[in-house]
């Protein structure tokens, strides 16, 4: 029999994709389902940037770029990360790709060596990729808890116990997905405090949803003195502008930006021409439809936050930024007989036409923290109205306890 390889048999995924597919099959069935899986805008791409993409195709600019990225969006992004970071990056330290996320595999493979021992570590709960392309590419996982009573802030101490020489990488995400954590300059500092102490060990930054925070102020570890030379920034144009397909994503740093291109080369030769214009027009273009999606954002963080918090059995921390609640549901897997949270995911879909994801799409369950469950509310007011509703009905209507 013609078999498969390890590596490709035990790669992970991003289960909202799977849940995703699950939503649209009982969707084709005539099911009503509310959805709260997809982490995706459900705001339209600003016209400006549509046009732009609209003018490239027209008149021919639909061959390829540079691997990097075409030099007039490089210096666009290399500006943009100069003003909304405070610290001076040049474009030829910007590489552009078909989406931040390959910057993830990227970024493992130019810092650690296959088979060698070398450790990544990352944020548990997490986005799920990090940990499938830590593994795929040969380096170790090391899992570090964001718990509910720290806000889901790193804990320093932690850090500093899985933290050794054979440590290559750090990834952070703020704002976080899924919990919408946001890390404070404090955080930051005491991080950098730590990383600072070894020689060969690098940070990725995830900052796709930068743009996107609500009570204070984006902060980038790359700020820190000390911390931009050996931070690889990542953020894309997927959430800010609601260009999830558009595939435009972006990193800088000074030292790894030709290795990153040279990946870049290896697998998706460069991103998409017409695409890179989209994303040179929304970068220099206006902001006002992404200031405008964020303020609604914000109403319906404060609207799902009060309205899980108001149904027995759930309690749920106000997050900072993204667009992701993630209430704790172990009283409410009580109340109904669920033995955990992908029980409860299961039963709230199929029995009560609401689509949520579940903690073990996002990582192993720490010690103590109980259940919880991710809503994304990228949807619609009336949705999450609906949504909340039918989650407080169906616990209400199957009490055991």
């Amino acid at each position: 029999m013609l078999e498969i390889s390890d590596r490709t048999r035990t790669l992970g995924t991003e289960n909202s994709f799977v849940v995703l597919g699950e939503v649209r099959r009982l969707c084709a069935e005539g099911k009503d389902i509310v959805n709260f899986c997809i982490g995706e805008p459900d705001f339209d791409t600003p016209e400006n940037v549509k046009e732009a993409a609209i003018e490239a195709i027209r008149v021919g600019k639909t061959k390829y770029t540079p691997s990097p990225g075409m030099r007039e969006l490089r210096e666009a992004v290399a500006e943009y990360f100069s003003e909304t970071r405070g610290i001076d990056v040049d474009p030829d330290s910007v590489v552009v790709a078909c989406g931040a996320k390959p910057f993830i595999g990227y970024t493992i493979l130019t810092v650690t060596d296959y088979g060698k021992g070398h450790e990544v570590v990352y944020p548990n709960p997490g986005f799920p990729i990090y940990e499938s392309q830590i593994k795929a590419q040969g380096a170790v996982p090391i899992p570090i808890n964001l718990k509910e009573g720290r806000n889901y802030s790193f804990d320093v101490e932690e850090l500093e116990r899985k933290v050794n020489e054979k440590t290559r990488l750090l990834i952070l995400n703020s704002p976080h997905n899924p919990t919408g954590g946001v890390l404070s300059r404090e955080d930051l500092e005491k991080i950098a405090d730590v990383v600072k102490r070894y020689e060969n060990l690098w940070i990725l930054s995830d900052e796709i949803y930068s743009k996107i925070v609500y009570d204070k102020e984006f902060l980038s570890i790359a700020s820190i003195p000390g911390m931009q030379e050996r931070t690889i920034i990542m953020d894309g144009l997927s959430k800010t502008f609601a260009m999830t397909g558009w595939r435009i994503g972006f990193a800088a740093n000074e030292r790894l930006a030709e290795h990153l291109a040279r990946w870049v080369t290896n697998t998706e030769s460069c991103a998409a021409q017409p695409s890179q214009y989209a994303a040179l027009a929304a970068l220099k273009g206006s902001w006002s439809d992404v200031e405008r999606m964020v303020e609604t954002f914000k109403k319906r963080r404060d609207l799902i936050v009060e309205g899980l918090n108001s149904i027995e059995g759930i309690r749920c921390l106000k997050p900072g930024g993204a667009f992701y609640a993630w209430p704790n549901v172990t009283e409410a897997c009580r109340l109904v007989g669920a033995k955990d949270s992908e029980e409860f995911r299961k039963r709230l879909l199929y029995e009560a036409g609401v689509a949520v994801l579940s903690d073990i799409h996002f990582g192993e369950k720490a010690e103590g923290e109980g259940e919880h469950i991710r809503l994304s509310y990228a949807t619609s007011d009336k949705e999450i109205i609906e949504g909340l509703r039918r989650i407080r009905e169906y616990i209400s209507g199957n009490r055991v306890v």
